[in-house]
Protein backbone atom coordinates (compact mmCIF):
# COMPACT_ATOMS: atom_id res chain seq x y z
CA UNK A 1 0.00 0.00 0.00
CA UNK A 2 2.09 2.93 -1.38
CA UNK A 3 0.69 6.48 -0.89
CA UNK A 4 0.02 6.88 -4.73
CA UNK A 5 -2.02 3.89 -5.14
CA UNK A 6 -4.56 5.85 -2.45
CA UNK A 7 -4.98 8.30 -5.38
CA UNK A 8 -5.13 5.66 -8.31
CA UNK A 9 -9.12 4.11 -8.95
CA UNK A 10 -11.07 2.71 -11.93
CA UNK A 11 -14.58 3.07 -12.88
CA UNK A 12 -16.93 3.88 -10.28
CA UNK A 13 -19.44 1.75 -11.44
CA UNK A 14 -17.33 -1.37 -11.37
CA UNK A 15 -15.95 -0.82 -8.26
CA UNK A 16 -19.57 -0.51 -7.05
CA UNK A 17 -20.58 -3.78 -8.42
CA UNK A 18 -17.07 -5.67 -6.33
CA UNK A 19 -18.77 -3.45 -3.17
CA UNK A 20 -22.26 -5.32 -3.59
CA UNK A 21 -20.61 -8.62 -3.88
CA UNK A 22 -18.33 -8.08 -0.99
CA UNK A 23 -19.64 -9.49 2.17
CA UNK A 24 -19.44 -7.34 4.83
CA UNK A 25 -18.23 -4.23 2.87
CA UNK A 26 -18.63 -0.43 3.79
CA UNK A 27 -19.67 2.07 1.15
CA UNK A 28 -17.62 5.21 2.98
CA UNK A 29 -19.04 9.22 1.41
CA UNK A 30 -16.34 11.65 2.77
CA UNK A 31 -17.23 14.80 1.26
CA UNK A 32 -19.51 17.31 3.62
CA UNK A 33 -22.88 16.75 5.04
CA UNK A 34 -24.25 19.04 3.01
CA UNK A 35 -23.01 17.63 -0.53
CA UNK A 36 -23.69 13.79 0.90
CA UNK A 37 -27.39 15.17 1.50
CA UNK A 38 -27.46 16.56 -2.04
CA UNK A 39 -26.57 13.45 -3.55
CA UNK A 40 -25.18 9.96 -2.37
CA UNK A 41 -25.18 6.48 -3.74
CA UNK A 42 -27.60 4.44 -1.58
CA UNK A 43 -26.01 2.32 1.08
CA UNK A 44 -23.29 4.84 1.75
CA UNK A 45 -22.47 6.22 5.23
CA UNK A 46 -20.94 10.13 5.14
CA UNK A 47 -18.07 10.69 7.42
CA UNK A 48 -16.46 13.99 5.82
CA UNK A 49 -12.44 13.21 5.44
CA UNK A 50 -11.28 16.05 7.93
CA UNK A 51 -13.48 13.53 10.77
CA UNK A 52 -12.42 10.17 9.24
CA UNK A 53 -11.00 9.01 12.91
CA UNK A 54 -14.44 9.07 13.84
CA UNK A 55 -15.00 5.57 12.24
CA UNK A 56 -13.07 4.27 14.67
CA UNK A 57 -16.28 5.28 17.10
CA UNK A 58 -17.96 2.63 15.05
CA UNK A 59 -16.51 -0.67 16.02
CA UNK A 60 -15.42 -1.86 12.75
CA UNK A 61 -13.25 -4.65 12.04
CA UNK A 62 -9.61 -3.37 10.45
CA UNK A 63 -10.24 -6.21 7.58
CA UNK A 64 -13.69 -4.51 6.42
CA UNK A 65 -13.41 -3.87 2.76
CA UNK A 66 -13.89 0.04 3.08
CA UNK A 67 -14.74 1.25 -0.43
CA UNK A 68 -14.06 5.72 -0.53
CA UNK A 69 -15.43 7.81 -2.67
CA UNK A 70 -15.83 11.67 -3.06
CA UNK A 71 -16.83 14.21 -5.78
CA UNK A 72 -13.85 13.26 -7.91
CA UNK A 73 -11.04 11.48 -5.82
CA UNK A 74 -8.80 13.34 -3.96
CA UNK A 75 -10.46 13.71 -0.86
CA UNK A 76 -10.66 9.75 -0.93
CA UNK A 77 -7.33 9.01 -1.64
CA UNK A 78 -6.65 10.88 1.64
CA UNK A 79 -9.09 9.21 3.59
CA UNK A 80 -7.59 6.13 2.43
CA UNK A 81 -4.57 7.05 3.89
CA UNK A 82 -5.57 7.92 7.39
CA UNK A 83 -7.69 4.88 7.21
CA UNK A 84 -4.89 2.88 6.25
CA UNK A 85 -2.48 5.04 9.10
CA UNK A 86 -5.48 3.79 11.52
CA UNK A 87 -4.98 0.03 10.51
CA UNK A 88 -7.67 -0.46 7.88
CA UNK A 89 -5.84 -2.36 5.55
CA UNK A 90 -8.70 -3.03 3.15
CA UNK A 91 -9.59 0.58 2.00
CA UNK A 92 -10.29 1.36 -1.61
CA UNK A 93 -10.71 4.80 -2.99
CA UNK A 94 -13.39 4.35 -5.93
CA UNK A 95 -13.08 7.76 -7.21
CA UNK A 96 -15.83 10.58 -7.70
CA UNK A 97 -19.34 10.29 -7.78
CA UNK A 98 -19.57 12.79 -10.41
CA UNK A 99 -18.55 9.57 -12.54
CA UNK A 100 -21.65 7.46 -11.28
CA UNK A 101 -24.57 6.04 -13.37
CA UNK A 102 -27.58 5.57 -10.86
CA UNK A 103 -29.22 2.27 -11.35
CA UNK A 104 -32.93 2.21 -12.97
Amino acid sequence: MDILSAFRFNDINEELKEYRNTLNALLLDVRDLDEYNEENIPGSINIPVEEIDKIENMHYDKETPIYVYCHSGQRAGLAVIQLWKMGYINAKNIGGITHYKKED
